[in-house]
């Protein structure tokens, strides 16, 4: 064989195209429904001394990191929205009592925040800072045995908050205001109907725009007011409930998305429980807006020479006159007229659905359409015009704080609350910032706390006893130990008696496939023989 011959058989060989190993197991796990990148966890059984390790999914909800999680995630809101949306009696909402532990660990918080005002007062600032992380312990042991809500700050309050007007502004129309009832669900018509609404809700125009989003002048586009827009978007959305809650007079409870358009501005799918008149939505939306009463920051005040940290005063100084920036409670002390007015746009889509209509399911699929997929996905540009588009828009939300304590302050001459070394001047974190997200909001879903009584694990724990059930009617019975005898650690990196990744992952599928062979069995069973009564049951995965 010549050289030739010998190059050609090579570079045309089928191992050279041949899929990896690891591309395997990822395809067979996505293909069973496991989990492709769980994180190990080490778990002892403290009667019988069994050590164990097991894959825990990543539960990530976007596609592109693990079709299987983001599909489960996925339907399980789907799971929620249905459930809420068309109630016909009231959810039970009962609050836990507090348990001995709970009032333990409350109590030595008490003497905790004693001594720490009493080093405070003292000006002991070593042993003042050793309790104040004394203090943040017991409030994470607390959030971790189950505490809704914050508890005070150990530090008192320096400055009395200030107060805004509450009258409404003199360009925005008055709403009719009634006493809003504890009642969640809607109205029945004709003694067995009873509609609810899908509302989809958009923010105002910045300027005129073409088919793919991207403006058609982009020198006239009004990037200041779109990037301020999509940061107190959120802020507006609560306001729009509050004003909806007061003019139809019940406690209307709500499933959300938060998605953007085509011109990367976010916009609001929302479904209603209970019938609302296309009239009031309008009227609602048309008089809902929202004041932000933050200092002026339409001029940036540094540019080139940033903002120095003086470690004696603890604060920002001008790197010239190392003179202190103004502290954030003072400049907000001076501000007499809101920094920025956010208000939704004239277009306002409402529709009535009938619970378990084709009509629902469409629409609940409408909601969840883009939830597997990245805000960075969603709003990808396809031509040059919407690049340079979401590249304006990302230049001025480099230069729009998103909270108080946004390092975007600094450039403004402003010191933003916790303010350390470690900030830097204009770079923050925040979502807002990033070019992925181009300012919407972290929270994607918004969902209200009576919409069906439920949290996602109690919806999830529903399905997990529906499969045990149907397994336990033809007599599998899956026992599960005591929470209280296993000890779960997460494994340190290098450990060398943690199995391989794809080990784990093929251990899993091999479960996976077990389970749904069993449960198959369950379903044809529920099912009876042929001939005899159809039963139905509602396919979900195990």
């Amino acid at each position: 064989m010549n050289a030739p011959e010998a190059g050609r058989r090579s570079a045309g060989s089928p191992r050279v195209r041949d899929p990896l190993a690891s591309d395997i197991v990822r395809a067979t796990a996505e293909k069973h429904g496991v989990c492709v990148r769980p994180f190990t966890m080490e778990v002892a059984d403290t009667e019988t001394g069994e050590l164990r390790y097991i894959p825990v999914p990543c539960g990530s909800t976007v596609e592109s990191v693990c079709l299987p999680c983001a599909r489960k995630a996925k339907a399980l809101r789907q799971a929620q929205c249905r459930e809420g949306w068309h109630l016909d009696e009231e959810p039970k909402l009962a609050s836990k009592a507090p348990t001995e532990d709970h009032k333990e660990l409350l109590t030595f918080r008490a003497d905790l925040v004693a001594a720490y005002r009493d080093c405070v007062e003292h000006e002991d600032q070593g042993e003042a800072e050793h309790l104040r992380e004394e203090v943040r312990t017991v409030d994470a042991e607390l959030r971790q045995l189950g505490m809704r809500g914050r508890l005070p700050s150990p530090d008192l309050p320096t400055k009395k908050a200030v107060k805004r007007s509450t009258r409404r502004r003199q360009d925005a129309p008055n709403l009719p205001r009634r006493k809003v009832t504890k009642t969640t669900v809607g109205r029945e018509y004709a003694g067995k109907f009873r509609p609810s609404m899908f509302v989809t809700l958009t923010c105002d125009s910045y300027g005129p725009v073409r088919g793919d989003g991207s403006p058609v002048d982009p020198a006239t586009y009004d990037y200041r007011r779109a990037a301020r827009d999509a940061v107190h978007f959120s802020a507006l959305v609560d306001r729009w409930w509050q004003n909806l809650r007061r003019v139809v007079g019940w406690d209307a409870q709500y499933f959300a998305t938060v998605e953007p358009q085509k011109r990367a501005a976010p916009h609001l799918h929302t479904a209603i429980r209970g019938a609302i008149s296309h009239e009031v939505v309008r009227q609602v939306t048309g008089a809902t807006y929202h004041q932000v009463w933050w200092p002026n920051h339409d001029r940036v005040a540094y540019v080139d020479r940033m903002p120095r940290w003086n470690p004696d005063s603890r604060a920002f100084v001008d790197p010239d006159t190392h003179e202190p920036l103004t502290a954030w409670d003072d400049a907000v002390d001076e501000v007499e007229h809101p920094a920025h007015v956010v208000t939704f746009g004239r277009q306002v889509h409402s529709k009535g659905i009938l619970g378990g209509s084709e009509e629902a399911g469409r629409h609940i699929g409408y909601l969840t359409k883009y939830l597997t997929k990245s805000t960075g996905e969603v709003v990808s540009a396809e031509s040059r015009r919407q690049e340079d588009h979401h590249e304006r828009l990302h230049a001025e939300l480099s230069v729009t704080p998103c909270s108080p304590r946004c390092a975007v302050w600094l450039l403004y001459g402003i010191q933003p609350k916790g303010a350390s070394t470690k900030t830097t001047p204009g770079h923050c974190k925040g979502r807002a910032h990033r070019r992925t997200t181009l300012g919407l909001p972290g929270r994607r879903v918004l969902v209200s706390r009576k919409w069906s009584g439920k949290t996602l694990g109690d919806h999830k724990a529903d399905r997990q006893a529906f499969v045990q059930q149907a397994l336990a009617a033809i007599g599998i019975e899956k026992p599960q130990p005591d929470p209280a005898r296993l000890v779960w650690r997460k494994v340190e990196p290098g450990d060398q008696h943690v199995p391989p990744r794809d080990h784990l992952i093929m251990h899993a599928i091999s479960e996976r496939i077990t389970w749904r062979a069993e449960y198959d069995r369950a379903l044809l069973a529920a099912q009876g023989p042929p001939g005899g009564p159809e039963t139905s049951a509602t396919r979900q995965a195990a």
